[in-house]
C-alpha cells in the first residue's frame, strides 16, 4: 500500500531519515542509541546541577536550560522516527505536524540565544573577572534564561502560524524525518517568496546576530589568554575554545545553510543531512563539550556516586 493510501485527507506522510529496508537497521539502531545517550547525559548533568552546590553558579544555571532544550529537541523528534520505523506508518497528523513545528522552533530559537548568553558570560568570566558578580549576577542570568524561552516561543508563534495557514498540494508527502519550514514550503501551492523575506530576517535575528556575539566574545577571550604568563593556562584556555567554536560551527552553519537559502535552491538530501547536526548531533556533544570534560562536574559525579553506593550499604 503506498504511503498516500495510509493517510486521511489533512495528514502528511513524513519519508524519513531511511527506508524499512534491512540495511536501514544499522542507521535506526545508531539513532536509538544516540536518543537514549542524549537523554540520559542531559538529564543526569540537570541533577547534578541541582544537587551540587558548586554548580550553582551562572554558566551551569544557563547550562542547565541548555541540556533541558536539548532533551526536548531531540524528544520531539526521534521518538516520532522510531515510532514510524517500527509500525511502517510514515503518516502525521496536521496538528501534530504543527505541534512538532512548533516545539522545533521555540527551541532553535531559544538556544541560539542561549548558547550567545552562555558566550557572554564566558567572555566576562575571563575578561573582566572583577566585574563578573555584578554583569552576570543571578538577575541578570534569570533574564537572560527568560529571554531565550520567551523570544524563542514568540518567534514560533509567527512561523508556525504563518506555515501552517499556506494551502498544501494534493500529494502532501514531506521529503524529510521532521516538520520544519523548508519541508512544509516545498509543498505549497502558492507563492511563499514574501514570506521568505520574513525568515530572512529571523535569520539576521536568531543566527547572525548571536553568532557574531559568539565569535567576538571567544576572540576577546584568545585575546585575554594570550597576555597571560601561564602555558598551561593557555594550553587549557585554547583546547575549551577550539570544542565550543567546533560545536557552535555545527549547529549554527547548518542552520544558517538551511533557512538563508531560496526555497528554489533547497533538495531534500541537503535539508535532510544538514539538520542532523542541530536536532541529533549537537543535543548529544553540548553535555560532554560544555560540562563533563570539566572538573567541578567530574567530582559531582564521584560524589553522585558515593551517595548512592553509601545509601545502598
Amino acid at each position: 500500500m503506498s504511503p498516500e493510501n495510509q493517510s486521511s485527507s489533512r495528514d502528511f506522510i513524513l519519508l524519513g531519515l531511511f527506508s524499512s529496508s534491512r540495511t536501514s537497521l544499522v542507521f535506526f539502531s545508531s539513532l536509538c542509541i544516540l536518543f537514549i545517550l542524549t537523554v540520559t547525559e542531559n538529564a543526569l548533568l540537570i541533577l547534578l546541577i541541582r544537587r551540587d552546590s558548586r554548580l550553582h553558579s551562572p554558566m551551569y544555571f544557563l547550562l542547565s536550560h541548555l541540556s533541558f532544550m536539548d532533551i526536548l529537541h531531540i524528544s520531539n523528534i526521534v521518538p516520532k522516527m522510531i515510532a514510524n520505523f517500527l509500525s511502517g506508518s510514515r503518516t502525521i497528523s496536521f496538528a501534530g505536524c504543527g505541534l512538532q513545528l512548533f516545539i522545533s522552533l521555540i527551541l532553535l530559537g531559544g538556544e541560539c540565544l542561549l548558547l550567545a548568553a552562555m558566550s557572554y558570560d564566558h567572555y566576562v568570566a575571563i575578561c573582566q573577572p572583577l566585574r563578573y558578580a555584578m554583569l552576570v549576577s543571578d538577575r541578570v542570568c534569570v533574564l537572560m534564561a527568560a529571554g531565550a524561552w520567551l523570544v524563542g516561543t514568540l518567534n514560533s508563534i509567527v512561523h508556525t502560524a504563518y506555515v501552517l495557514h499556506f494551502p498544501f498540494c494534493d500529494s502532501r508527502i514531506i521529503n524529510h524525518y521532521f516538520c520544519e519550514i523548508p519541508a512544509l514550503l516545498r509543498l505549497s501551492c502558492v507563492s511563499t517568496s514574501q514570506y521568505e523575506k520574513g525568515v530572512e530576517a529571523s535569520v539576521v535575528i536568531f543566527l547572525f546576530t548571536p553568532f557574531s556575539v559568539i565569535s567576538v566574545s571567544y576572540v576577546k577571550i584568545l585575546h585575554t589568554v594570550l597576555q597571560t604568563k601561564s602555558s598551561e593556562a593557555r594550553k587549557k584556555s585554547f583546547s575549551t575554545c577550539s570544542f565550543h567554536m567546533v560545536v557552535v560551527a555545527m549547529y549554527y552553519g547548518p542552520l544558517i545553510f538551511t533557512y538563508i537559502r531560496p526555497k528554489s535552491y533547497h533538495t531534500a538530501g541537503q535539508d535532510k543531512f544538514h539538520s542532523i547536526f542541530y536536532t541529533i548531533l549537537t543535543p548529544t556533544l553540548n553535555p560532554v563539550i560544555y560540562s563533563f570534560r570539566n572538573k567541578d562536574v567530574l567530582q559531582a559525579v564521584k560524589n553522585l556516586l558515593k551517595s548512592n553506593f553509601h545509601h545502598k550499604n
